[in-house]
């Protein structure tokens, strides 16, 4: 067995699809709210609050999903688990060793 993480281990299906349907929720009922779904409209105006509320949701679902996807992709599992000892931001100092191996 290896100690390496996988892609898989980083954010599992579920929790991408837990994250993308809770975004897509927000969006949708903001839209909908805004649109005046919850006053005193006529049904007409009532119902396309709802529909558009629907789309932006179904916009922002397929959004959250793509964006994410593609931010894990930019992750390498090997240093994902990686212990950072110093800052992050400053150059590394050329008498320390360095973390990554030449290639």
């Amino acid at each position: 067995m290896t100690d390496k993480p996988t892609r898989r281990d980083l954010m599992r299906p579920a929790q991408l699809l837990g994250f993308a349907f809770g975004a897509a929720l927000f969006a949708g009922i903001v839209t909908a709210v805004t649109m005046g779904a919850f006053q005193a409209l006529p049904g007409e105006a009532i119902a396309r609050a709802w529909s558009v509320g629907a789309i932006a949701a179904g916009v922002a679902f397929i959004v959250v999903l793509l964006g994410l996807s593609m931010l894990l992709l930019v992750v390498d599992p090997a240093h994902a688990r990686k212990d950072v000892d110093r800052p992050v931001l400053l150059p590394k100092d050329d008498s320390a060793e360095d973390d990554d191996p030449p290639r």
